[in-house]
């Protein structure tokens, strides 16, 4: 079990029995409160702890808030309105939380090292949407008004307005493509930046399924965007900033990272040089959860030039701030500051190369070979199954995944040819290369004893007794590095 966990006994931010037993009291206060109004909520969130306790949880996005972050949550912090900035309220009465968005926003700057943080936004789609706004204004609505002769929209003629808005609606996108492991708010179109934005994607070597930066500087010589947007959700591999900052400045782009995925190896020193986004990008984002283990969240970090467009996201894009979950972040980052995060973030990344290690030695099929980050990307097609028949069938057996689409995928999106595999969670359970491993073997005894049903890419039948063999061995992994040891509700 990892001494350094803020889940285990013995951890450094919150040591001892001591803090189980103080956490224990909170939550029966806090449950029983909600049990005297609606029963079936606290029997719910009961269910849900315990699940989460018996479950592998691999899922690349999800991982376990300490308890402190989880509490910090539930106060009268969430009864304030507070659109605007610190500051610069549109309510009365906000000190308060100008005094958490200021600790939250001065942790944010400091663990990351970036000139300028913004904290409010909801979740990282949100935060995504406002940096491409606060681009759009820095790039196109700052130069259009300042041509028409103006300081505000509201200054501009009809015509000049219809002008601008022709121009903020019509400018040039470059993202990683979905199948190749970028995300929906790359620019695709069931997503508003794939409707802000004329897009166009970049995707990975056909052969080694790597980013190949000199495909991605013929594309944006070519399709000239105003925005290259780097970072991934499902891509095995680390990035090289420094490049992509290059070819961004070569064609007069702006350059955006979505780090929500491997933000704690940022923040752990994992990733540094050329591999830390926060140098070399324009604007950063990412989300506060994930391998960052905070709340759900999102954040965005920028340089000087993008911070006003950036801290006008409320009213812009935002609505009112959740101050609650502000102050939330603000703990988890402060979490993230204390060298036992460091330790933390390198066992993620040793342990994804254990698990990448156990299947390539039973022979399992992996896009790109590996991994160099906290994902690992497993291609089922060799088990004659679709990622939703591996999904499934793994979660019949307490392993909790998600299918994902892998390059060129013959099955789409939706039943995809791959399964995403990340090591932030168990990782945060006290997980090591030993157990890492031998969820690999427990995995392929699920997928060698799964066939499919018919021409059905949803239907499958797991051969008898292999999901209670599997459940029982991966019971001992986890009894052996509790969740949340001591939390007794």
């Amino acid at each position: 079990m990892s001494a350094d966990s803020p889940h285990t006994a013995t951890s450094t931010t919150s040591p001892g029995a001591e803090y189980a037993d103080t956490a224990s009291a909170a939550y029966r206060a806090a449950l029983q409160v909600v049990e005297s109004v609606e029963p079936r909520i606290a029997a719910a969130t009961r269910k849900e702890l315990a699940d989460q306790r018996a479950s592998l949880k691999l899922i690349a996005s999800e991982n376990y808030a300490s308890p402190a972050v989880l509490l910090t949550m539930g106060t009268w912090l969430s009864d304030k309105y507070a659109e605007g900035t610190i500051g610069h309220r549109f309510y009365a009465g906000c000190q308060n939380v100008d005094t958490v968005e200021s600790i939250a926003a001065e942790h944010a700057r400091e663990l990351f090292g970036s000139p300028h943080a913004y904290v409010q936004p909801h979740s990282g789609i949100d935060a995504n949407l406002v940096a491409y706004w606060a681009i759009l204004a820095t790039r196109v609505e700052a130069p259009g008004l300042a041509d028409a002769g103006a300081k505000h929209v509201n200054d501009l003629s009809e015509a000049d307005w219809e002008k601008l808005r022709n121009k903020l609606g019509n400018q040039r996108l470059l993202g990683m493509s979905l199948d190749a492991g970028g995300h929906l708010t790359h620019g695709f179109r069931p997503n508003i930046s794939g409707k802000m934005f004329h897009q166009r994607s970049y995707g990975t070597d056909p052969d080694t399924g790597f980013i190949d930066y000199g495909a991605v500087a013929a594309a944006a010589r070519e399709f000239k965007p105003l925005v290259i947007v780097a970072g991934y959700s499902a891509y095995p591999r680390r990035v090289n900033f420094a490049t992509m900052r290059e070819i961004a400045d070569e064609v007069g782009a702006t350059l955006m990272v979505d780090m929500a995925h491997f933000a704690g190896l940022v923040a752990g020193k994992v990733f540094t040089g050329d591999e830390d986004p926060v140098p070399h990008a324009h604007v950063t984002t990412t989300t506060t959860h994930k391998s960052l283990r905070g709340p759900r969240g999102g954040l965005i970090l920028c340089q000087p030039e993008y911070a006003d467009a950036v801290d006008k996201g409320c009213p812009m894009v935002l609505g009112g701030p959740l101050s609650h979950v502000m102050a939330a972040k603000a703990v988890a980052l402060a979490e993230a500051r204390q060298p036992a995060f460091q330790a933390y973030a390198q066992r993620v990344a040793d342990n994804a190369q254990a698990l990448a290690d156990g299947f390539l030695k039973r022979d399992a099929q992996l896009v790109t070979g590996g991994t160099d980050n906290h994902i690992v990307l497993l291609d089922v097609t060799s088990f004659g199954l679709t990622g939703r028949q591996a999904e499934s069938a793994l979660l019949d057996a307490g392993v909790v995944t998600n299918r994902n689409a892998i390059p060129a995928d013959p099955n789409g999106a939706w039943y995809t040819s791959g399964i995403r595999l990340g090591s932030p969670a168990l990782t945060t359970r006290g997980f090591g290369p030993d157990e890492f491993d031998r969820v690999a073997e427990l995995m392929i005894d699920v997928l060698t004893n799964t066939a499919p049903e018919g021409s059905s890419k949803a239907k499958y039948s797991l051969a008898d007794g292999t999901a209670e063999r599997v459940n029982a061995a991966a019971a001992e992994l986890l009894a052996a590095n509790p969740l949340y040891p001591g939390l007794e509700l």
